[in-house]
């Protein structure tokens, strides 16, 4: 198991820094008008999104092994609140969310993965509240980016392989 632990603890933090890379590059697209931008009272901006995925990692990476994922001092329900502080503080919490769980994921030895986490009281395989944590951040990050592509429009610069490229795509990857 722990040859095992070792290479997924690997293998996810390549998985959480390309989550990371793909939400950065289409908010990048954003200018602060679009970033803020709610289609109606009921619906997340960007902002709202990148805020939630910050407080959730925050609070599920700090003290990893040793304190429940969901720390007393979070507010989830704020997370979803129009945010005053602008742009920057946003993107500031967002950089100290990632940067906690890049580093505590690094910092997980190979035996962890044989141990247990408890999330809202609720116990978890190391490797599960990982998941969980992955598919999650995975989820809004989809948002993030259908919402970026959506409110940059025309402007908006694919973040993949863009369509009517798939042949080329592959072509070039044969030939690396």
């Amino acid at each position: 198991m722990t040859e095992f632990g070792a290479l997924y603890f690997e293998e996810v933090g390549d998985r959480y820094r390309s989550i990371k890379d793909l939400a950065d590059r289409a908010v990048s697209q954003l200018d602060d008008g679009l970033y803020f931008a709610e289609f109606d009272g009921d619906s997340n901006s960007v902002a709202v999104l990148v805020k939630h995925i910050a407080g959730n990692m925050i609070s599920r990476w700090t003290d990893f092994l040793t304190t429940d994922g969901q720390k007393p001092g979070r507010n989830r329900d704020a997370e979803f609140e129009r945010e005053t502080d602008g742009r920057a503080a946003i993107t500031d919490r967002w950089e100290r969310a990632w940067k906690t769980a890049l580093e505590t994921l690094a910092e997980l030895q190979p035996e962890d993965a044989e141990k247990t986490v408890t999330i809202r009281g609720e116990r978890h395989t190391v490797i599960g509240a990982i998941e969980r944590n992955l598919a999650h951040t995975a989820y809004h990050t989809g948002q993030i980016v259908q919402l970026a592509r959506h409110l940059a429009s025309d402007n908006w610069k694919t973040l993949s392989i863009p369509r009517g490229g798939s042949d080329e795509f592959d072509r070039n990857m044969q030939n690396r």
